[in-house]
């Protein structure tokens, strides 16, 4: 198998985009990750644009990677001085990383009319920056900026930037889409020249702004790129990077290169939630090969197709990339759905034994209810662990009692939410303050668990949906909540319905903490 380099930009790139803000903590652990799946290069931002990316480097070179390579980011020196004059390139030597990446303009536009510079004078930029730093003994990675919207407008000017950088010593030039307006059949034709002009590694780095950035990035790889740059899950400034999880399942299962050590691609569902859920995002269920729907199946022909053949309806076996099928239930599949759901916890069950048709009773007569068991999956877990006697109550809601207050000056609804349960006849009292009554429910209840439950303090809330089902009823309405739970490895969802909106949170927050204490004490049995 070839290989491809992975290069991964979530702390940098990724960290551009809209909502997304690391602590110091956040980018360590989030480089463990990407070490852990095998990445080969992730790059750590910028040495020199803020205090905390300082304080990143010193902890980061700390830490005892297995595989991964840390790349500190900048760009080539400021017109008319000498590099050993410019800071940003006296900050990237201070990062003490061995591989540094520096940008600079290959679009003759960008050179004059943003820069306000001479084509002569950016070429020095670039060749001097980089002999600066390969004399101090780093390998550089030159990504030549706006490189195919250069190479459109004047190709020869484009060209010669990169030849500038190989011929200073750069390791690798890596080609940038960096408006993401390029179409893969585009990339793929300038792929193919740059490659008949250059000796060193080509490299690619995308964005989505067209939607097609994990396309380009595959067809710069077909026709030459050893290195590939993105981000794990996608995100990045505007529209996203090209999505590395993505990219790299297409290369391996698809195309027979090797992004990523034997074996490592089967934790590329797991390391993909561990991220997004430290970068505070819900995983896009509909994420190619690591998305929740990956592999759900809900039409009744297709469940039944894939049963007979994976192959019918699934284009890989989902257990490849870590991931895992699922049967989803609604009115499109019945039955023969929810046998297979309790094969999970009773693999001896028949579709003659009674629990099954009480089961199917059961979920429509909820369903009736106003609950929705298609994306709560934990809800019907728990459902057929008490029809078969499985269950484990670990707690008793004593009492709880919720109270908001808004302040005058800023509007900011803040409230306070005591909790007395009970443990074995043990009582633990607790209160916690959130935004907002459900979240100030969340953390008194985990508060109060935690004393006998250490397993618990795991556990966050990522995500939590509002409906309401009759909306003819006014503020009497049936109200649905559908909550998404993480402990850091898994992702599973509980729905509560109730009219009142903090009862349907609660019941939602209840089973979302009963399945996580259950499925451990079936784990540890």
């Amino acid at each position: 198998m070839e290989k491809v380099y992975i290069f991964d930009s979530t702390l940098r790139d990724g960290a551009q985009a809209e909502g997304i803000s690391y602590s110091v903590q956040d980018k360590l652990k989030i480089v463990e990750s990407l070490d852990e799946l095998g990445i080969d290069y992730i790059e750590a931002g910028n040495p020199s644009s803020n205090v905390k990316d300082l304080e990143f480097f010193k902890e980061v070179n700390q830490l005892k990677l297995n595989h991964s390579k840390i790349v500190a980011f900048g760009s080539t020196r400021r017109c008319n001085i000498l590099p050993e004059e410019d800071s940003n390139l006296q900050s990237l030597l201070s990062a003490n990383t061995e591989v540094i990446a520096i940008f600079g303009k290959s679009w003759d536009f960008h050179v004059t009319e943003i820069l306000k510079t001479t084509l002569e004078e950016n070429l020095s930029m670039i060749s001097s920056s980089i002999k600066f730093l390969v004399k101090n003994g780093k390998k550089v990675f030159f990504d030549a900026e706006h490189f195919f919207d250069g190479y459109k407008h004047n190709p020869v000017y484009a060209l010669k930037t990169i030849q500038t950088a190989e011929e200073a010593g750069a390791s690798s030039v890596v080609l940038c889409d960096t408006n993401g307006g390029c179409f893969p059949d585009e990339i793929a034709t300038i792929v193919s020249e740059v490659r008949k002009k250059t000796k060193i590694e080509i490299g690619i780095h995308t964005h989505n702004d067209t939607g097609q950035a994990v396309a380009s990035t595959i067809m710069a790889v077909m026709n030459g790129v050893r290195q590939i740059q993105g981000t794990i899950i996608g995100i990045g400034e505007r529209c996203g990077n090209a999505n590395l999880s993505t990219t790299i399942a297409n290369l391996e299962l698809k195309k027979g290169y090797q992004c990523l050590p034997n074996g490592n691609i089967q934790l590329l569902k797991s390391i993909c939630v561990r991220i997004a859920e430290i970068s505070n995002l819900a995983l896009d269920k509909t994420m190619p090969y690591v998305g929740d729907s990956a592999f759900a199946h809900k039409a009744g022909m297709h469940i039944d197709g894939v049963l007979k053949s994976s192959s019918s309806f699934e284009h890989v076996d989902p257990e490849l990339i870590g991931n895992s099928r699922r049967f989803l239930l609604s009115e499109v599949a019945g039955r023969g759905t929810i046998l297979r759901k309790l094969k999970k916890i009773k693999p001896d069950i028949t579709k003659d034994d009674p629990l099954v048709l009480d089961m199917v009773n059961k979920v429509k007569e909820l369903e009736y209810q106003g609950y929705q068991f298609e994306g709560a999956d934990a809800c019907f877990e728990l459902l057929a662990l008490k029809a078969m006697g499985l269950y484990q109550s670990f707690f008793k809601l004593e009492s709880f009692k919720v109270i908001g207050d808004t302040t005058n000056k800023s509007c900011l609804s803040t409230s306070t939410a005591m909790i007395k349960i009970s443990v074995d006849g043990k009582t633990e009292i607790t209160a916690a303050e959130g935004k907002g009554p459900v979240n100030a429910l969340d953390k008194a209840l985990r508060k109060a668990l935690e004393v006998f439950y250490p397993e618990v303090k795991d556990i966050r809330l990522v995500d939590y949906k509002v409906r309401i089902l009759n909306t003819n009823s006014g503020t009497s309405a049936t109200t649905r909540v559908l909550i998404s739970s993480s402990d850091g490895k898994n992702i599973w969802n509980t729905v509560g319905v109730s009219e009142d909106i903090i009862e349907a949170s609660w019941i939602a927050l209840v089973d979302s903490i009963e399945y996580k204490l259950n499925k451990t004490k079936r784990q540890g049995d």
